[in-house]
């Protein structure tokens, strides 16, 4: 599909509010699950070890909110 999950961004909720982009405000975003990699376990090939995190793409201006756990 693509470099997002949905073909259509959508409005996004943390903690019970309604995510706002800090750039531009917009409040529609992509999502997508990045991996968190750190030098240590690259280096010994253990990266599936590494956390990851859940990010939201801001549709109007593609600025990433990162969110772990």
């Amino acid at each position: 599909m693509g470099l997002f999950d949905k073909k259509e961004p959508e409005t996004i909720e943390v903690a019970g509010h309604a995510l706002v982009c800090p750039i531009c405000g917009g409040t529609l975003f992509w999502s997508r699950e990045a991996q968190l990699n750190t030098s240590m376990a690259s280096f010994f090939n253990l990266d599936w070890a590494n956390k990851s995190a859940t990010c939201f793409v801001c549709a109007k201006c593609t600025h990433i909110s990162w969110f772990l756990g």
